[in-house]
């Protein structure tokens, strides 16, 4: 009962395939696999030097960051009889 019959693996890999697509695929496997090196770093203690091109990418703010400063509303004015 478990994930050591081959079976399993090559079922839950179809499930997989069909639930996200094969383009989400490999995309999921790489952020999965940087986040995973990054818990490993950050235990061990050691940094590396990101290349210039990721870390300008990841120093740019998101869009979807941008969206959610709070903004004040102003009350809409009374309408004039």
């Amino acid at each position: 009962m478990g994930l050591d019959n081959p079976i399993h693996i090559a079922f839950l890999l179809i499930l997989l395939l069909l639930v996200f697509g094969a383009k989400r695929l490999p995309e999921m496997g790489r952020s999965l696999g940087s986040g995973m090196r990054g818990f490993k770093d950050s235990l061990s203690g050691e940094q590396t030097q990101m290349p210039l091109v990721a870390q300008t990418e990841s120093t740019a703010t998101p869009v979807a960051h941008l969206a959610t400063v709070a903004v004040p509303v102003r009350e809409p004015a009374a309408p004039v009889a």
